[in-house]
């Protein structure tokens, strides 16, 4: 028996109609467990492979949540391509779909519509707002979700203006929450028969992931409470640093590092509590002390003192790390017609290697022939199909 055959979901049928990142996300978590995952994105491609810079016919998003997956390049409002994805829903042990509303209904493979012919399935919809609702039919997009959810209002830059967080993390999470619901609902329907409609949305996860800050906020009256002093981004003369000094062993460590001790024995700051009311009157010394510090005498010394700490890295600087590179956190995987780049192994999944076909991409249409000979049409048929306009090939 080969690794990949004692996966957990060897043998199972995802049918991933979604596009961008939360559903796709959620889909390369089944794969990557073992799941036959058919990725049924648009002539066009899944938008997905076009957010920031392309390569080829991806992009980094799309390498990341897509592998693992085949792509079957299809037009849905194609009579003969909607066939095509009937089919499929048919024998689909889980669907993906992250359409507004109604859209995916008039498609003809909403839930009603494929539960009918699978009423065994596991029916997963993302959507920005949830199904229903005054903003249930708006746009929403990572951005948007976290502007609206309160978390750009806790992270502020020094001139007080919201901030986004430079990457799709709302997406992420959504497909993370995805994953945790179907795969309970796949172990109830082995243990009771029966699928289900599961429904979530980006403000929905965005909600969860915020559930501490939202009752803290409740709590505090609507004023932002600090996790403790001193925890806080620290210039060293070359670099900058995050320490977390809130314990009382490690603010009296850090003191003495920085070589205030008196600051450890001032009645202002003894314990949490005091370190917190009196954070103004703290934090510009030890900030000045460790300025005129370099990294490696600071680093050396936290180390010794066992302070919570890290100096702030580029992502080169993680790949390169002697202790990344020892427990082989991120392994380096040849995407064709890219290049070697760099996949960080999933929390307890098997780490990918080089060849590795849940390692790669697929590029657009890349296994539509394939997918369709395996429903049972055949060469001739594939042709028409494609010169039709219902699916599209891989141009290799």
């Amino acid at each position: 028996m080969s690794e990949l055959d004692d996966l957990p979901f060897v043998g199972m049928k995802v049918l991933d109609i979604s596009q961008g990142v939360a559903g796709p996300h959620c889909g390369m978590l089944l794969a990557r467990h073992g799941a036959d995952v058919v990725k049924l994105e648009p002539l066009i491609g899944d938008w997905g492979r076009r957010i920031g810079k392309r390569y080829g016919d991806n992009c980094a998003y799309g390498m990341a949540f897509n592998r693992g997956k085949r792509s079957l390049a299809l037009d849905l409002k194609n009579s003969e391509g909607n066939l095509v994805a009937s089919r499929l829903a048919k024998e689909a042990d889980v669907l993906i779909e992250n359409n507004r509303p109604g859209v995916t209904d008039r498609l003809g493979l909403g839930y009603d519509a494929v539960k009918d012919e699978n009423p065994d399935v596991i029916y997963l919809s993302i959507s920005g707002f949830g199904q229903t609702g005054p903003n249930a039919n708006l746009p929403a997009t990572d951005s948007i979700m976290q502007a609206f959810s309160g978390l750009m209002s806790i992270n502020k830059g020094n001139d007080g203006l919201p901030q986004r967080i430079n990457l799709l993390a709302i997406d992420v999470m959504t497909g993370l929450y995805g994953f945790q619901a179907v795969t309970p609902a796949l172990y109830r329907r082995a243990l009771k028969g029966g699928g289900t409609h599961i429904k979530t949305s980006l403000m929905e996860a965005v909600g969860a992931f915020q559930s501490a800050k939202m009752i803290e906020y409740e709590l505090e009256g609507g004023v932002e409470a600090p996790l403790g002093v001193p925890v806080a981004m620290f210039a060293a003369k070359d670099g900058f640093l995050n320490i977390n000094g809130r314990r009382d062993e490690h603010f009296v460590a850090l003191c003495q590092i920085a070589g205030l001790p008196e600051l450890a024995e001032d009645p202002r700051y003894k314990t949490p509590e005091d370190r917190i009311e009196n954070e103004a009157d703290l934090m510009p010394p030890l900030r000045t002390a460790l300025a005129n510090m370099t990294m490696s005498n600071l680093l050396v010394k936290l180390i010794d003192a066992d302070v919570l700490h890290a100096r702030v890295q580029t992502y080169g600087d993680y790949f390169q790390c002697d202790h990344v590179r020892g427990v082989q956190a991120v392994r380096w995987i040849e995407q064709s017609g890219v290049g070697p780049i760099p996949m960080p192994t999933l929390p307890g999944i098997r780490p990918l290697q080089d060849g590795d076909p849940m390692a790669h991409a697929p590029h657009l249409g890349e296994h539509s022939r394939e997918i369709l000979l395996e429903l049972g049409y055949t060469d001739g048929e594939v042709r028409a199909l494609v010169g039709g306009g219902a699916i599209g090939l891989h141009a290799a």
